[in-house]
């Protein structure tokens, strides 16, 4: 199995080093499509021998695809820039890469992420397993934001041992930002969809629902204090999501 390490970036500089140093033993090649980065990425990423490429921005789904077919070999590793391969995922990886692999054979492994320098194991955050490795020939990337990969054909699944490691917000200010970001873009998809918030219950509902489940029953209170400010932030981004979907329900009456 030959593997194209396949990465998209922008302004990166703070984690792409990290991320490519982590996949250099498993990587027979590797992709880096780049969307208009003003700072160190790409210098960082040319020390390396990658084949780096510049494009416009297309979308999370878009711009992947587009990184993938960019690629020499069928085997896709598709890693973000704030993600490294721990070692033990790390030899998970290359016990597979002297074999023959069937093309329905799909792997996944565990992300864990590091929050403001702490690793978080509850919350719902953990084991969030993702498919990462399959063959471009019968997959690609679907949806807007927290894109996943669609199949031509029935798959087999295998879980690797180890993480893959996910250095998330470096600070709180970070996670609110990107909070406000991502909830604009997952209201406008929801409400294109055909979904509508009519109630105000509704939204306040489901940010209440949204932290006593990732506090009590995902056991986020055992991640002490920043786990409590993650359950906080995800309580809040569910606000904001319905609170917005709410705005354009009103403005579509």
């Amino acid at each position: 199995m030959h593997i194209s390490v396949v990465i998209i970036t922008h302004n990166e500089e703070r984690n792409i080093l990290r991320c490519l140093n982590s996949v250099q033993d498993v990587a027979d090649e590797i992709v880096v499509v780049d969307s208009g980065s003003t700072d160190k990425t790409e210098e960082i990423c040319k020390s390396f021998n990658v084949k780096f490429v510049k494009q416009s921005w297309l979308g999370y789904s878009g711009q992947k695809n587009f990184a993938n077919s960019l690629a020499s070999n069928d085997w896709i590793l598709s890693i973000d820039a704030d993600e490294e391969l721990s070692d033990d995922l790390k030899h998970s990886i290359l016990k597979y890469k002297n074999q023959h692999i069937p093309h329905d054979m799909v792997f996944s492994m565990n992300r864990l992420t590091n929050y403001c320098g702490h690793w978080i194991h509850h919350c719902g955050w953990y084991p969030d397993r993702k498919i990462r490795i399959w063959n471009r020939t019968v997959g690609q990337w679907k949806g807007e934001i927290h894109e996943t990969i669609e199949f031509s054909t029935e798959t087999r699944e295998k879980v690797l041992k180890g993480d893959l490691n996910h250095y998330s917000y470096y600070s709180i200010e970070d996670h609110i930002r990107q909070a406000d970001k991502f909830t604009t873009i997952t209201a406008t998809e929801a409400f294109k969809k055909g979904k509508r918030c009519d109630s105000i219950w509704k939204l306040r509902v489901k940010a209440a629902w949204k932290f006593i489940h990732d506090y009590f029953f995902a056991l986020g209170f055992l991640d002490g204090y920043y786990g409590y400010v993650v359950c906080k932030i995800s309580a809040f981004a569910t606000f904001m999501k319905y609170s917005k979907l709410h705005e354009m329900t009103k403005g579509k009456k």
